[in-house]
């Protein structure tokens, strides 16, 4: 097998325990509308993590709401989500052994983010938490995980299957598959697990193998 040369990493739910942050954030959104609404749309943020959010929104309200948002409304719903949530995300718990795994690999092979959350506001969670320092690079939506990947391997020249993708969404495993990437799943304690049969897949980061 070729050596590891550079690690992506998801960013919510793999590197900080905040999943569960931007779920009670949609339940807090949508519950004016009633249950079954905050049900379906619960289970549709669920089904797809690491969609962005502004698509989830913009689906939520076409068919749950039939409401069809336009650009300006649903940007200040996304800002509303943000507010919503960005302190939160800042205060979370770290995932267990996530710390570790960045000193580890820090200055031995270049480490990326790709999240689905927006730039602006990753952006603004990195520097608050001081998380910059150990990645090349740090991107968030838009675009998709996959186009994001695929500027990754060519600004810098990478061979993708040297490459190790650490996610915990469908949406990770297709990027990685997208361009042959080798792919790891964080599935949380108590969480059911996304991904296909055969998956490798780790309880938290002190797991992790490179």
């Amino acid at each position: 097998m070729i050596p590891c040369r550079a690690i992506i990493f998801d960013f919510d739910g793999v590197i900080v325990e905040s999943e569960e942050i931007k779920t009670r954030a949609f339940v807090a959104m949508y519950r004016p509308y009633g249950t079954a609404v905050v049900d379906a749309v619960v289970a549709h943020h669920r089904a797809n993590g690491g969609i962005s959010r502004r698509k989830k929104i913009r689906w939520c309200h076409r068919t749950q709401l039939g409401i069809e948002l336009d650009e300006a409304a649903l940007e200040d719903l996304s800002q509303r989500f943000s507010r919503m949530i960005e302190d939160e995300v800042v205060a979370c718990d770290w995932v267990p052994g996530a710390l570790d795994v960045l000193a580890e690999h820090y200055g031995q092979r270049p480490m990326f983010v790709v999240s689905g959350t927006p730039h602006e506001e990753l952006w603004r969670i990195f520097a608050r938490r001081d998380l910059h320092r150990w990645f090349v690079e740090v991107w968030g939506s838009p675009p998709g995980k996959p186009e994001k990947v695929a500027e990754i391997l060519q600004r810098h020249r990478l061979d993708p299957r040297a490459v190790l993708f650490v996610g915990d969404a469908m949406a990770d495993l297709r990027a990685a598959r997208a361009h042959g990437l080798r792919f790891v799943g964080r599935i949380a304690n108590g969480n059911r697990s996304p991904f296909p049969p055969g998956t490798p897949a780790i309880r938290d980061l002190t797991q992790l193998v490179v």
